[in-house]
């Protein structure tokens, strides 16, 4: 059987076509996979940023509640006396 030389010209278009969308994919890949790298370690860093804001939080919030204890004892001391005595 002879080989038909269209067919034969219509195979390699296509073997070219799939390649070269194949190369196109790979590297769009690789693009997103650097992509999706870049973002888990932003994640990351912005995890690490969280835990020491919620720790800096919980200092302030202890910070103020012995605050508030200084200025109800303070009042406390207050009471009865007069304003203008000192």
């Amino acid at each position: 059987m002879p080989e038909d030389p269209i067919a034969h010209g219509e195979l390699a278009a296509l073997t070219r076509r799939f390649e070269e969308v194949a190369e196109k994919t790979d590297r769009e890949f690789g693009i997103i996979k650097s992509d999706l790298t870049a973002v888990r370690l932003q994640v990351g860093n912005l995890d690490q940023k969280v835990d020491r804001l919620g720790s800096r939080l919980d200092e302030l919030g202890r910070k103020m509640d012995r605050n508030q204890a200084q200025i109800v004892e303070l009042l406390t001391r207050l009471v009865g006396k007069d304003p203008n005595g000192g």
